[in-house]
């Protein structure tokens, strides 16, 4: 009997709508010999969603509102099988075997869904709790990152209820200019601003304040940015190198998810192969030093004298249709199809290896 995969997608965040276009692609390209998909919407206030009538085989959540016609669900854990129950009448529309959660930032990549998930014992892709909130969190990542000896921008940590602990002048003393001001807790480049002077500061951190109580304050890298997949589990492995060539000032939201003409994708990236190595090795280590497992692309930035600086690991990255995770994979060998089968078998294996260890205690 073939799997019933349930792919969750929307959410909360400011990326709910990049997730309706990552859901689609993920979806589409299930290998219907071995999987049956299925979708369950969660809306922009939170509330999960079940749509009976939805087309079963080509989507476009993009473009079709799912939610129109959905009904309102919760998740029940029943006799050995996850029911898709209704609130309003408590009846079980389906029932599911597995979970792709494409839920981008806030509630779906934070470790939030993740434990949720696992309370449930219920097996899904990508990493686990742990390495989700810790990827998640840019803070602790570059700290952790930094111990493991991986290079990082110098960065400083901003809390809201102490938001003039490092001036405009204490900043520029030790990053200089220009400088990059973000939300620790967010994905896609949502709440990021290049800042060149004081008052641009001040309002780049009332902008990423908006998304988070912490933010980080990072040094300008200048040079190349350059992307890796890894993909595994206890074993990983890791993709050709791809560059991104920004028509924009730098990598925005739009350019990664929305305008296909924002960016330009070099597969693979115009470097040394012997850099190509190094980013490789470096982008599994990050990979096992912030506890990931299943899949996460891996940024850095690579400056002409070579120099390499990770930015940051995206745990549920990007499945549009110009996202380069999936497109890094192709260019390595494993076809989009192959490539969802590839993170769904390893979510079983690790729900096996978990519940065994469950077991023996």
């Amino acid at each position: 009997m073939k799997l019933k995969v349930a792919v969750i997608f929307g959410g909360k965040s400011a990326e709910h709508e990049v997730s309706l276009r990552s859901a689609t692609n993920i979806f589409n390209a299930v290998d219907r010999a071995r999987f049956t998909p299925l979708l369950i919407g969660v809306d922009k206030n939170g509330v999960w969603h079940y749509n009976q009538n939805y087309v079963t085989e080509h989507v476009n959540l993009a473009e079709d509102d799912y939610f129109a016609e959905a009904t309102a669900v919760c998740l029940l854990h029943k006799s050995g099988k996850v029911q898709v129950v209704s609130q309003e009448t408590n009846e079980v529309l389906t029932c599911l075997d597995i979970i792709f959660p494409i839920i981008h930032g806030t509630y779906g990549e934070d470790g939030t869904l993740q434990g949720f998930l696992k309370a449930m014992a219920i097996p899904f892709v990508g990493p686990d709790v742990l390495g989700s909130a810790i990827a998640m969190d840019k803070d602790v990542a570059k700290r952790l990152l930094r111990d493991a000896g991986i290079p990082i921008a110098k960065f400083h940590t901003i809390y809201k209820y102490n938001p003039f602990e490092y001036s405009f002048e204490k900043v520029v003393a030790s990053l200089g200019l220009p400088l990059f001001v973000k939300p620790a807790n967010a994905g896609s480049s949502v709440g990021v601003s290049k800042v060149m002077d004081e008052n641009a500061f001040k309002t780049a951190l009332l902008t990423a304040f908006q998304y988070d109580n912490k933010v980080l304050v990072e040094e300008a890298v200048v040079g190349k940015e350059v992307e890796c997949a890894v993909l595994g589990n206890e074993q990983v492995q890791a993709s050709v190198v791809g560059e991104i060539v920004p028509t924009q000032d730098f990598y925005s939201y739009d350019a990664k998810y929305i305008n296909a003409d924002g960016a330009n994708l070099r597969i693979p990236a115009e470097i040394d192969e012997a850099v190509a190595e190094e980013i490789r090795q470096y982008a599994m280590k990050a990979f096992k030093t912030t506890c990931c497992e299943g899949m996460a692309r891996v940024d850095f930035f690579l400056t002409k004298e070579n120099r390499l600086v990770l930015n940051e690991l995206n745990t549920l990255p990007g499945f549009t249709e110009i996202s380069m995770y999936p497109k890094l994979w192709e260019a390595s060998g494993i076809s989009y199809k192959d490539l969802i089968t590839e993170l769904i078998t390893l979510s079983l294996l690790r729900d096996n290896r978990d519940s065994e260890l469950l077991t023996e205690g």
